[in-house]
């Protein structure tokens, strides 16, 4: 499922806890790099992973041949990695992944043995604590991965590091990825670093992250 390297769509997905305005400044760097964007909005503590999953997956079939590339935060990482997987009639992208736990989250699992405290993990409990699980086949997935340990991730559990205070490096590696990146940011942090969007919009052009894979930097 080649993508190419024209600019294309892309959808961005915000991670947990939060809703698409905390992705705002992303946004507004891959316009000016030249790519036509738009954020999914979905439940992500309080909805049905299914809900999310089948709304996604209508959306990407109603933007047309594509590609539509995918850039998801965090638990949105998550929600675009699922919704790829073994589903059929989508349009060709890539997907990126920001400081998304694939192979699940020390912090979701000391948030889990808390009472009142677990439900904010949410519906997408299962893949918090395991991992999400096998990549889309076909579709070329990348990931950037912060090292500046400033969270509150921190606080519920011993990550190892390194770590951007939420999820620890080692989280987001898992077999099948593209290319992976480690940036000094922090979990949060890393939707406001231009040097982030740079790596993103270069992902996106050509699946290498990089400088100078492109031979451009936006």
């Amino acid at each position: 499922m080649a993508a190419g390297n024209a600019p294309g769509q892309v959808v961005l997905l915000h991670g947990i806890w939060m809703r698409s305005p905390s992705l705002w400044w992303l946004e507004r760097r891959l316009r000016t790099a030249g790519f036509h964007t738009g954020r999914f909005d979905y439940a992500s503590v309080f909805g049905a992973p299914e809900r999310a999953v089948a709304a996604l997956r209508a959306h990407l079939r109603a933007t047309g041949a594509g590609p539509v590339h995918l850039v998801g935060h965090s638990l949105g990482g998550l929600v675009a990695v699922t919704a790829c997987r073994d589903a059929a009639g989508l349009p060709p992208g890539r997907i990126l992944c920001l400081g998304s736990p694939l192979a699940g989250s020390a912090a979701a699992r000391a948030a889990d043995r808390w009472p009142g405290v677990r439900e904010l993990v949410g519906g997408w409990r299962a893949a918090l604590l395991d991992g999400v699980g096998a990549l889309p086949a076909g579709r070329e997935v990348g990931m950037v991965a912060g090292t500046r340990s400033l969270g509150l991730g921190a606080l519920l559990a011993r990550l190892p590091r390194p770590h951007d205070g939420t999820v620890a490096l080692s989280e987001t590696r898992v077999d099948g990825l593209s290319d992976h990146l480690a940036v000094d940011a922090s979990h949060t942090g890393m939707l406001l670093d231009p040097d982030v969007a740079a790596a993103a919009a270069r992902f996106l052009r050509c699946g290498r992250l990089g400088p100078g894979a492109d031979g451009h930097v936006p």
